[in-house]
């Protein structure tokens, strides 16, 4: 890791300009760093820096002027001591060549599959950057509430665990409560899949279907995460911790999730162009779902729910029918 890691003043380098982006600068910067806001063109980050607020993602929140946006990033990220990317999984593959030749470690703090390949975020970083320099920001955080200044507990993952813990000291004196980890697949997989989860808990809200069924949807849900994510190499009780069941019990019961919000606007007879222009923002949910099955079939391994949205996201289903489909299955042990 850099040398520069235990100095408060060392540059961070945030790239992305949504609500994520913006909330985990605004961190980063009441923590006592300089924070370069990397944004998509020079009329964002003007408006940014002149009225020392993201518009667009987080207008209520004024931004502290140790952040400086910019879009022209070359040099900044250059001289960076730590790199975030907080962009979708579907523009990693094309940003991480340029992030290759730098020095700095870079935390994913996306949650995903990659479309045109079905990778993992894990796979993808260090593939492209080596296990040194990749970590995995993941957990039960909505960007407003980091924004606020709410106390917020994530999970930062790297292959080592000394490597985590490094980099956990820039987020010290700020809201964030960093839990290293060095299971890289257990914390990829759990906040790729359970947006998956959350677009069925978002239909079963729209389908009024009540508290019991909620909870037997996260319940059900965190089995079905866990038994994909094992298969795939990751342990156990990560999925149980905050990237797995506590970002899960987050993005199914919190109104701010965009995935259930997705999932509660195909359940009210909205297409799914409706819902996605209704909503905003991307929403990952729905660009992994189908990658997910994909890769239970590979592993040959049962995700009834995650097929369920599926049949819904692309048609061959509606809500109601799903449902049905569910409770008709047969009959089998809880855990077998």
């Amino acid at each position: 890791m850099n040398r520069h890691l235990d100095q408060t003043s060392a540059l961070v380098s945030v790239i992305g300009g949504g609500s994520w982006g913006t909330a985990l600068a605004i961190a980063l910067a009441r923590a006592g760093h300089p924070v370069a806001l990397v944004v998509r063109d020079h009329a964002q980050a003007d408006a940014i820096n002149r009225t020392q607020r993201n518009a667009r993602y987080l207008p209520q929140i004024p931004l502290p002027k140790n952040i400086i946006a910019t879009a022209n990033s070359a040099s900044e990220l250059a001289a960076s001591a730590l790199i975030i990317y907080a962009l979708p999984c579907a523009i990693l593959a094309q940003t991480l060549p340029k992030l290759a030749p730098l020095n700095a470690p870079v935390i994913a703090a996306c949650k995903g599959l990659d479309q045109a390949s079905g990778q993992r975020v894990d796979t993808m970083l260090l593939t492209a950057l080596g296990a040194t320099r990749s970590l995995l920001l993941s957990g039960p955080s909505f960007a407003d509430e980091v924004a606020a200044n709410k106390p917020t507990a994530i999970t930062l993952a790297a292959t080592d665990l000394h490597t985590a813990l490094d980099a956990a000291r820039f987020f010290a004196e700020s809201n964030l409560r960093i839990y290293p980890h060095d299971d890289l697949t257990g914390v990829a997989l759990g906040g790729a899949l359970k947006n998956i989860i959350a677009i069925a808990a978002g239909i079963a809200q729209g389908l009024n279907l009540g508290h019991n069924a909620m909870a037997a949807l996260v319940t059900r849900g965190i089995a079905e995460i866990t038994r994909l994510a094992v298969a795939c190499g990751a342990r156990r009780e990560t999925l149980h911790g905050l990237s797995g069941l506590g970002d899960l019990v987050l993005t199914c019961n919190g109104g701010q999730s965009r995935n259930r919000r997705l999932g509660e606007a195909l359940a009210h007879g909205k297409s799914l162009i409706e819902a996605r222009s209704a909503i905003g923002q991307v929403v990952e949910g729905e660009r992994t779902a189908q990658m997910a099955q994909h890769l239970a079939q590979q592993h040959h391994i049962d995700v009834p729910i995650i097929a369920s949205v599926c049949a819904v996201l692309s048609g061959t289903s509606n809500a109601s029918q799903a449902l049905q489909q569910l409770m008709a299955r047969p009959t089998k042990a809880e855990f077998e």
